[in-house]
């Protein structure tokens, strides 16, 4: 019973981190919206791909080369401050911000250099190639996750859900712009380009705004090692956790690649569609992933309490669920009229694919609290291999599936991905949570 209501607590503090979350998650839903209904008019299925598959191409490089240090920040975070040692929190986020900006350096010269190799492959039009060098810094979008760590670790969610709205508001003002100038393609290159920019740069400012006053002067006797020293286990921990989500957004990236690979634009375009339609579930997936693993990492901080962290995953999950059936019920009856509002006439087919992959992520919503969990537990390696042998392992077979069922075949993959995954991480997270107190240990 103790278990019980300890992790009912959590489950509380977990869906009041959401709410604060969600407040700026649903004003960028519903920007998202907006600006994909003005770029998806004003380009038409073809160009509108050309530009989905510009943007997911740098963020898929992005996401395979990049460091991101959030999960070290706060699982190593969160025990400084169980010891009040805010010296120790400042060492750890220059570790992290220095390790996340050498990343992202190297993300960045990957994807120029390969852009004009793989864009033409892929379908992109002249324009498209010209651009993809200047377009290659919008990577930056994504190397924000220091300062998004200690705003998770210090429970500061009202300024993560403000920060969800910077790129969308960006990229509605400059589609706007767009279609006032009749610039076309290269100008919504240039307006996704400068909504990257802001994404990055709000980060860092939120970040320190939050940060002024609490944190000591490093003091850095002994370099690296000094941190390293002091938080046991790092490297392994940064190198599992980046691991596990490289490989469970890697695969979400690279399906609408594999579409404009195989089918072309055109059907990249569907796909988007039916990928955004899904936003209204898959961004509460990902953040109550990161609310549910600052309130889970600080439980596992305090001792080895694996039944109440069981009781708060399980808690989760159902009422994730719950809420999911409603939107499924919705796009299952009128999926055809939500693919012509959001896009126009001419993307009426995007409706069957939008059904499957609506499916999928509904049931992927029970993912994240246990990944959260496992990493929490300092196992990220388990949500890797289930990530690993849902995501990658299964994307082989995705080609095959386009030539077999066409796009539809890229719903049927999707639905197959999350019912694997989350077989896998059920399995793994119910072992970890009902083995003997000191297992962890002896394992390691």
């Amino acid at each position: 019973m103790a278990e019980a209501a300890l992790g009912g607590g959590v489950v509380r503090r977990i869906y009041g981190n959401l709410g604060r979350l969600l407040g700026g998650k649903l004003a960028a839903g519903l920007l998202s919206l907006a600006y994909m209904a003005v770029a998806a008019r004003a380009l038409g299925p073809a160009d509108y791909g050309v530009l989905i598959l510009v943007h997911t191409y740098i963020m898929t490089v992005g996401g395979i080369i990049e460091f991101p240090g959030w999960h070290a920040v706060v699982r190593y975070g969160a025990q400084a401050m169980e010891a009040d040692d805010r010296p120790r929190i400042t060492r750890l986020l220059v570790f992290a911000g220095v390790v996340e900006a050498a990343g992202g350096l190297c993300a960045v010269l990957v994807a120029a250099a390969l852009a004009p190799v793989l864009g033409p492959r892929l379908g992109w039009s002249q324009t498209a190639i010209d651009f993809a060098l200047p377009y290659s810094l919008a990577v930056l979008a994504s190397i924000r996750a220091t300062p998004a760590g200690y705003l998770q670790l210090t429970r500061r969610f009202g300024l993560l859900g403000a920060h969800s709205a910077v790129a969308p508001t960006v990229r509605l003002a400059g589609a706007a712009v767009v279609v006032l100038t009749h610039t076309g393609l290269r100008g919504f290159l240039i307006a996704w380009l400068v909504a990257a920019l802001a994404e990055w740069l709000a980060m860092w400012a939120f970040g320190a705004w939050a940060a002024r006053g609490k944190l000591a002067r490093p003091r850095f006797q002994g370099g690296l090692k000094h941190v390293l020293r002091e938080n046991p286990g790092i490297w392994s921990f940064m190198l599992g956790a980046n691991a596990d989500v490289t490989v469970s957004e890697l695969a979400g990236r690279l399906a609408p690649l594999a579409v404009g690979w195989v089918l072309g634009p055109a059907s990249a375009a569907f796909y988007a569609v039916g990928q955004r339609a899904t936003s209204v579930l898959a961004q509460p997936a990902q953040i109550l992933g990161q609310a549910a693993y600052a309130e889970l990492a600080r439980l596992a901080a305090a001792g080895d309490r694996g039944p109440a962290i069981r009781s708060a995953v399980q808690r989760a999950v159902l009422i994730a669920l719950a809420a999911a059936s409603p939107i499924v019920l919705g796009v299952a009856l009128f999926g055809e009229r939500v693919s012509v509002l959001m896009a126009g006439a001419a993307f009426a087919g995007a409706a069957p694919v939008m059904l499957w992959l609506t499916v999928a992520r509904a049931l992927q919503l029970a993912g994240p609290p246990i990944s959260a969990a496992l990493t929490a537990l300092g196992r990220p390696g388990l949500s890797v291999t289930a990530n690993l042998t849902s995501g990658l392992g299964l994307m082989v077979i995705l080609p095959w599936m386009l030539h077999w069922r066409g796009l539809d075949g890229a719903g049927l993959h999707a639905l197959i991905q999350s019912v694997v995954g989350i077989v896998l991480l059920v399995i793994f997270a119910w072992r970890e949570t009902t083995v003997r107190p000191g297992a962890h240990e002896a394992r390691a």
